[in-house]
């Protein structure tokens, strides 16, 4: 993909509804798709009743990334769905909260052969939210489904 179509992915999902809604940008996509960084400002729309982060908030700027990052990685011969996710909420978020999701060469070549191989693979993923001083406000540990098409 180009950088033009990236400009426009990125600007799609910056003013995708639930993100726009809760203040979620994406910042950054690499160009081979193995690394992106999303952040979120707190406004008073995406504020809970105690003055902190919504959770549900900082949840959605975590959904659908590393499913993104293997269908564009591991090309239209696999099936890839979120399957599961468990957040694990560490401390309250205040302010500028960030996230980057990386995938490395080695997961994706341990992704390709396990579904290759096997009926289907559920590969985990953690992925932290940090805030502004780099403190973990939550962690989130997505669970995803690939398998080979037409085994």
């Amino acid at each position: 993909m180009n950088m033009h179509w990236k400009r426009l992915l990125i600007r799609f999902l910056s003013f995708w509804p639930p993100y726009l809604g809760a203040g979620i940008r994406v910042r950054k996509i690499s160009s081979d798709y193995r690394e992106i960084e999303v952040e979120m400002r707190q406004r008073w729309y995406n504020t809970n009743y105690v003055g902190v982060h919504f959770g549900g908030s900082l949840y959605a700027m975590t959904d659908p990334f590393y499913m993104l990052m293997l269908i564009e990685n591991l090309g239209r011969d696999y099936v890839i769905w979120d399957k599961a996710a468990q957040v694990h909420f560490k401390r309250p978020g205040r302010g500028r909260v960030h996230a980057k999701f990386q995938i490395t060469q080695q997961q994706l070549d341990e992704i390709r052969s396990a579904a290759d191989s096997n009926d289907k693979h559920e590969p985990e993923f953690t992925v932290q939210v940090l805030d502004h001083s780099g403190t973990v406000v939550a962690e989130v540990v997505k669970v995803l489904h690939v398998r080979r098409k037409n085994r």
